[in-house]
């Protein structure tokens, strides 16, 4: 049973990592606040694909504070004050997620959007693949739903119907469908896909 839950009011109260565009840190600030004024903070995203190399969708939970019921990849988040980049994703895909697997940082892209009136995501955001065929045990608060998806499918649903997705997936997927070509290539001559 999943057992990571994270209590709404962390929201307001959890502190990003400030950093300039080369991901040095120069500080810290609160979740929201950062979100509010737009200031570049260190985030990641997470791109988990099964043996079949479909890869791992989820719905966030209508209740969330911005983008709630869009479709996004398997998990992002952003790393605790000392926390390192890849221990925070691991920690996120639990919590979020209700599962593991190895996870390799494949790239990194910084982007700026408003994603809700008034609400701006200003990233340094750390991208990382992982392979697994786990059942994801998924937090209510966080996911109301999940589904795998060829990338071939997705590019072509994120072309028809753009509004039902975060605006972080959409800005990425190109680097992502790169990425991820040359990635199962080498992951398929190893093994790791079917």
């Amino acid at each position: 049973m999943y057992t990571g839950r994270i209590k709404k009011t962390e929201t307001m109260t959890e502190q990003v990592i400030l950093v300039d565009q080369n991901d040095t840190e120069l500080g810290a600030m609160p979740k929201m606040e950062a979100h509010l004024l737009g200031k570049l903070h260190r985030a990641f995203s997470i791109f988990v694909f099964n043996t079949e190399g479909q890869l791992l969708l989820q719905q966030r939970a209508h209740k969330k504070y911005h983008s709630g019921n869009k479709w996004t990849n398997t998990c992002c988040s952003h790393p605790r004050l000392g926390e390192e980049i890849t221990k925070a994703a691991h920690r996120r895909l639990t919590e979020e997620m209700g599962m593991s697997c190895e996870l390799i940082h494949v790239f990194n892209f910084t982007y700026f959007a408003e994603i809700e009136e008034g609400i701006y995501e200003h990233e340094f955001d750390h991208v990382f693949f992982g392979i697994s065929d786990a059942k994801p045990i998924p937090n209510p608060e966080e996911v109301s739903l999940y589904r795998y998806i060829s990338m071939e499918e997705l590019a072509q649903e994120l072309d028809r119907r753009p509004e039902n997705y975060t605006k972080w997936l959409k800005i990425c997927f190109r680097k992502v469908m790169e990425a991820y070509k040359c990635n199962v290539l080498l992951l398929w001559v190893i093994g790791y896909l079917v």
